[in-house]
């Protein structure tokens, strides 16, 4: 029986840059990459055109043609992380098991059950930052407690912050060192029960241009002025280091998006309650949601008769991607208008995004909602016509999701603004002086 040392792929699925890779290569046994299509994740998907689940599978096979050029090769498993592992340790030797670093609930539990695992079969499970550039007990306050603003945790970050936190891990030094065997087959996206909607994906390129204006044209949904990164950077098909350093002396907009997305980690590595689904601030558990389904039903078609609302739904529901600036909206409206619980929310966009994160899907309706760190005051209740004011005058992105906008099939408001505004705030209000 060989004896390996394994690199299990997640949430970095590329070879180039790979902290946990790069730790794994230079190590004293040969490499086998492995993926797990976890059926804790996929069977829980009513969706079976999932687009997320056919990003995945394309980027493994991407990952495969690169192995076999070195004469290695990824095997793939459908199956739950344990049966997987169990099924490994039958035909290799393991030593020691390299991945990356994941923040959330699930994951940390995986992670305690399969490191449990291997210690009972004389082997390790080693961990890597690898999808954010600073994490966990890196950005403090000075009297060790986590920040939960983030002006100040950005402000800590950039101090914290040197070339070796953006500096690329060179992988390719150590190709050499895969376990060599002959191609194994990926499994296809029909054998595990999903279809491919075979629509193309957003590119990987960080395009420069477009980040040197980005702070002037971020938030009109009717151009191309966001990176469309956000499932590369979900799924690790790019470096946030890579994209930091491109990225740093450009746009300090652009820049802060990705401090941003390192504040949710942190928000999710420190305050455990935010990762089972309870509010930040544990007083806004008060507020007695009207959560109508018929009203929620209503939102999720993009048929609830405020046009910048309606166009957004639209376009998640047909690419899985919503500008952020709508998204912004759109949550406002289901939380402050509907009076319709934040979790409903995240939930369907769990359900819809093909970015979707959880620390940032979390963090974002939250602060919709009023009850998260850095949030919204819950006296901020976005207006949708003033919004399509500002960032949709010409409403060309509304026309385009919306077509029916002047005729009569088009329906009414759900409901009247200043009413829902009103209620928003006595809501709100009651709940927040009960606490």
């Amino acid at each position: 029986m060989n004896t390996v040392n394994i690199f299990w792929y997640r949430r970095d699925l590329r070879l180039t840059d790979n902290a946990a890779l790069y730790h794994a290569l230079k190590s004293e046994n040969p490499v086998l990459p492995i993926f797990i299509f976890d059926r804790n994740i996929l069977d829980q998907l009513e969706e079976k055109a999932d687009r997320r689940v056919e990003f995945i599978h394309a980027a493994l096979e991407e990952v495969q043609q690169q192995l076999v050029g070195r004469g290695s090769t990824l095997e793939v498993f459908y199956s739950t992380p344990l049966e997987a592992f169990k099924e490994i340790i039958t035909k290799y030797k393991i030593g020691k098991v390299f991945t990356n670093h994941d923040y959330e609930q699930y994951a940390i539990d995986r992670d305690k059950q399969i490191a449990d695992f291997l210690q009972e079969h004389n082997a390790s499970l080693h961990t890597y930052k690898d999808q954010v550039i600073l994490e966990k007990d890196e950005v403090l306050k000075d009297d060790g407690k986590p920040y939960t603003v983030f002006t100040p945790y950005s402000n800590k970050w950039k101090s914290k912050l040197d070339a070796f936190h953006l500096k690329a891990y060179p992988t390719e030094k150590y190709f050499d060192n895969f376990y060599k065997q002959i191609k194994k087959t990926v499994q296809s996206l029909e054998s595990m029960g999903f279809v491919a909607v075979d629509k193309p994906f957003p590119s990987k390129e960080l395009d420069l241009a477009l980040v040197t204006k980005y702070q002037e044209q971020r938030n009109f949904p009717a151009i191309r002025g966001t990176s469309h990164l956000g499932v590369h950077l979900r799924f690790g098909t790019v470096s946030v280091r890579a994209l930091g350093q491109q990225s740093k002396d450009l746009s300090n907009t652009f820049f802060n998006e990705l401090i941003w997305r390192d504040f949710y980690h942190s928000i999710l590595w420190h305050f455990p309650h935010v990762r089972r689904e309870e509010a930040f601030k544990k007083e806004y558990e008060q507020i007695e949601w009207v959560n109508n389904e018929a009203d929620f039903e209503k939102w999720c078609a993009g048929k609830t008769g405020y046009p910048i609302v309606d166009a957004g739904m639209r376009e998640l529901n047909a690419t899985g991607f919503m500008h952020n600036r709508v998204r912004m909206i759109v949550a406002s409206f289901l939380t402050k208008h509907l009076l319709i619980d934040w979790r409903w929310g995240e939930l369907y966009f769990a359900q819809k995004l093909l970015d979707f994160d959880y620390a940032a899907n979390n963090g974002g309706w939250q602060w919709a909602a009023g009850c998260g760190c850095d949030a919204a005051p819950y006296f901020r209740v976005f207006n949708p016509t003033l919004q399509t004011e500002k960032f949709d005058k010409d409403l060309k992105y509304i026309r385009k999701w919306v077509p029916e906008l002047d005729s009569f099939d088009y329906p009414q408001p759900i409901v009247a603004h200043n009413f829902a505004r009103n209620r928003a705030l006595e809501t709100y209000g009651k709940a927040l002086k009960s606490k």
